[in-house]
């Protein structure tokens, strides 16, 4: 089992529920090493008082605030746990709100919420009491030094604890929203947005997160098992001298290119489609002459070193 992130309690009016908390989820990205281009020895990082020049040891550092140019304060973990004991202690439910309510770019990180044997019970109850109602427990609770506002929703037996960002952190959307504000604006037709909508539908599938992975990672690894293999491993890749531009959308067409589409999924199902578009981009880039050669997407075990960060 993962380690303990927080222990506390999820307080709401009169009810107290001992928990932990635990990570959800993790981190799969390829851990680069930064090289010396010169001899390619790894470059080392140390931490340096800035007045003597000389190494810190972890054990010698300590958190501090400059509260005047120059003048620290020094803080302990008792420090930032006495500033407010409740609020280091507490999940404190502020209300219950739709799930709907919460916009996609507010949820930040999610942890796993796990009952101590006292508090199965009540841990129960609000689990199920939010199945019921169908709301998620708004709350603030404060892990390591900050707090956070998060939501508390019931995914299968467990409770998930999501924390959220703050209204200043999240940015407008409506500086990036195109001039056009309706379908007249943009000049589509009402026959456009018909197959639009009809290849939508067509493409609607129930959603598994199995069904999708990182094929970049997968791509990268092979292209560092070709160096290997090639002897290239000192090698850096210089870039062509001309890159191939991303194409840009082709308006005039958008009629053709969505009877296209539609002809092409021909009653496919959903997961017929994704392999469909795969085997079609493939073959698209295949067709054009600077393309390079399809690689096999699985690498071969143990041909390069594969390490993945914490």
């Amino acid at each position: 089992m993962a380690r303990v992130i927080w222990k506390g309690a999820i307080s709401f009016s009169l009810i107290h529920i001992p928990v932990s908390l635990y990570p959800a989820s993790r981190s799969a990205s390829l851990d680069f090493t930064m090289l010396d281009k010169r001899d390619f020895s790894p470059i080392g990082y140390e931490r340096i008082n800035k007045s003597s020049g000389k190494a810190v040891e972890w054990g010698d550092i300590v958190k501090g605030y400059e509260y005047e140019k120059g003048e620290y304060v020094v803080l302990s973990d008792e420090d930032f746990r006495q500033a407010n004991v409740e609020a280091t202690q507490t999940i404190d439910i502020q209300g219950f709100v739709e799930p709907g309510e919460i916009e996609p770019m507010y949820y930040d990180t999610p942890y796993y919420l796990a009952a101590d044997k006292r508090g199965e019970k009540v841990y129960t109850l609000l689990r199920e009491a939010l199945t019921k109602s169908g709301t998620v427990a708004i709350g603030l609770v404060v892990i390591r030094t900050k707090q956070h506002v998060c939501a508390l929703l019931p995914v299968g037996k467990t409770l998930v604890l999501n924390t959220l960002r703050y209204a200043d952190e999240v940015l407008a959307a409506e500086e990036h929203a195109p001039a056009a504000k309706t379908l007249d604006d943009a000049r589509v037709s009402q026959r456009e947005f018909g197959m639009a909508v009809k290849l939508v539908e067509d493409m609607r599938q129930k959603w598994d997160p199995a069904d999708y992975h990182d094929s970049y990672r997968e791509d990268l690894l092979q292209r560092i098992d070709d160096k290997v293999k090639a002897g290239q491993s000192k090698t850096l890749t210089p870039a062509p001298a001309k890159t191939r531009g991303i194409r840009a959308a082709n308006v005039v067409d958008l009629s053709e290119l969505l009877k296209r589409s539609l002809e092409q999924r021909g009653g496919k199902g959903a997961g017929g489609a994704r392999r469909a578009g795969s085997t079609t981009a493939r073959a698209n880039a295949a067709s054009e002459p600077d393309a390079a050669p399809s690689r096999v997407r699985k690498a071969a075990p143990g041909s390069a070193k594969r390490r993945r960060s914490a």
